[in-house]
């Protein structure tokens, strides 16, 4: 396991870190990522994916006026658990863009964000 720095970090203090040529916003991230791997391995997880998109609302454009683009949510990992889709964010500050996307998912898909510390 090889742990670099990429920059200074960002406004919450998170730095970005590369884990097995793999470039993650935290380090949290990164630790969460290399356990759902193990999970993955032994059996316990499948389909395990990263940042995976989806769109909250479209692109969309009022005649005459400007076009205003799709809004999106980025998932930090998304993998299938006991039969069902698990839509995971490696949260270490909720933002009220996040608080707003999270219910936006919910809405929309059905799918409630697990948060991990």
């Amino acid at each position: 396991m090889a742990w670099s720095s990429l920059n200074k970090g960002s406004k919450y203090h998170a730095k970005k870190v590369t884990v097995d040529g793999i470039k993650f916003d935290s380090k949290r991230e990164a630790a969460r990522w290399q356990e759902l791997k193990l999970m993955e391995k032994a059996g316990e997880i499948s389909n395990l994916q990263r940042q995976v998109r989806f769109e909250l609302t479209p692109t969309f454009k009022k005649p005459g006026e400007r076009t205003e683009r799709a809004s999106t949510y980025t998932a930090d990992f998304v993998y299938t658990e006991n039969g069902e889709t698990v839509v995971e964010d490696s949260k270490g500050f909720r933002t009220e863009t996040y608080k707003l996307k999270r219910k936006l998912m919910i809405d929309k898909y059905g799918i409630w964000i697990r948060e991990t510390r």
